[in-house]
């Protein structure tokens, strides 16, 4: 297969005029200027049309689709975990189900191809991951926080789990969920299995408060639940988890709300990836998110979705398009387009263990990409991709078309 367009944008290579790709079964195996294509049968020429990777989304939590403006603005994160507990508690085998397809299928109409999901019911997986066409990494949530529990097993159980089961395309890693829902002796367990982990850390004040300082809100709750609260008044979370052994380019920190000089160094040292929430950011009010000191200290920094419970608008969808233009929003003076779409290309496939196979319109990466509408010059493509609003034109996976507009 030969596909023509206006503008081809690999991520890994400046954007070409006029250029081509060429998809062989599930893999690229040419890229470049239309005018140095040796062979032009079967040509596709798919018009006027920016033609790039699918998009990598680092982190997502599908099961919360349907949780789309459910909760109001809390006034304290805490707030907002006592809501989606009792969000939760309400929701049948069914509606998990459905809530998990309806966020991947929103992924793959906005162009995203990979994501990373941080997954609740193993036991739905293998249908689950049978009903759509996406690249999946997921991620298997461990919440252990009573003394008597056995985190050691918790981590077999899920290690046992992973070893017999497999996505179409993808794999699977664990979840400690965050420093606060989880034991140190499940975090030392969950290091040494070595396998791929995500992991929420310093996303909120609380969080913050809980662990430097052994107070607030969120510390009097998780103690109140019979959780050991040794741990707690010995330094940030990112201490809390490097003390455990966690930190490695095994593991994805997601969000990193809640940084200092000494955070990010310990993040960079240990060549830990970072995914940042725009979104879900702003919709919390959180501090300032340090995007340029991560960058400077050569964090692989990352965005991603997050999930559509951090959403006030009762029509928002999971879209990584959504995030670049409150990433814009946010940092105006920061926004450099090439290094900004490296951040839901190259940079997550990186994060999520598939460097070189997706995120990029390259030679033996797979044939993961998508169309938008443009017709104008080449100096603008990177600015159309990031203000890009609505679907994509097409979409593809496996050298296959899984979205094509109407009218396109």
């Amino acid at each position: 297969m030969l596909l023509r367009a206006r503008i081809v944008v690999p991520i890994s290579q400046p954007p070409i005029a006029d250029g081509f790709v060429r998809v062989d079964g599930n893999y690229i195996i040419e890229v470049g200027a239309w005018a140095d294509v040796k062979n032009k049968s079967e040509a596709v020429d798919l018009g006027e049309v920016i033609l790039l990777p699918g998009l990598v989304n680092a982190h997502c939590h599908l099961d919360y689709t349907d949780f789309v403006g459910a909760v109001p603005t809390p006034r304290s994160f805490t707030d907002w975990i006592n809501a989606i507990v009792d969000l939760k508690a309400d929701v049948d085998d069914a509606a998990h189900r459905e809530s998990w397809l309806h966020g991947a299928a929103q992924c793959l109409r906005h162009g995203t191809t990979t994501l990373g999901n941080i997954e609740t019911r193993p036991d739905f997986l293998p249908e689950l991951w049978a009903a759509t066409p996406l690249r999946l990494v997921s991620f298997l949530e461990l919440i252990v926080i009573r003394a008597q529990s056995d985190a050691a097993q918790a981590v077999a159980d899920a290690t046992d789990w992973i070893a017999s089961h497999k996505p179409p395309s993808g794999h699977a890693g664990l979840s400690p969920h965050a420093p606060y829902t989880t034991k140190p002796d499940l975090l030392e367990a969950c290091a040494a299995t070595d396998l791929p982990m995500a992991m929420h850390l310093a996303e909120s004040a609380e969080e913050d408060e809980m662990f430097r300082q052994g107070s607030g809100p969120l510390y009097e709750r998780l103690a109140a639940a019979g959780r050991e609260m040794a741990d707690c008044g010995r330094g940030s979370p990112i201490a809390h988890a490097n003390r455990s052994g966690l930190l490695s380019e095994n593991l994805i920190a997601i969000h990193g709300n809640y940084l200092d000089d000494d955070d990010i160094r310990l993040l960079a040292e240990n060549h830990v990836s970072l995914v940042h929430c725009p979104r879900s950011h702003a919709y919390f009010g959180h501090a300032p998110f340090r995007a340029e000191a991560l960058r400077t200290a050569g964090v692989n920094l990352c965005l991603g979705t997050d999930s559509l419970a951090t959403m006030r608008a009762g029509d928002a969808e999971l879209s990584l398009f959504e995030e670049l233009r409150a990433y814009c929003e946010a940092f105006p003076d920061l926004a450099d387009l090439e290094t900004l779409l490296q951040c839901v290309t190259v940079n997550p496939a990186r994060a999520l263990g598939m460097a070189g196979q997706v995120g990029e319109l390259a030679v033996d990466a797979f044939a993961d990409l998508m169309t938008l509408p443009f017709d104008g010059p080449i100096e603008f493509a990177m600015k159309a991709i990031v203000n890009h609003a609505g679907p994509a034109q097409r979409v593809m996976l496996y050298g296959k078309w899984e979205v094509s507009c109407e009218n396109d």
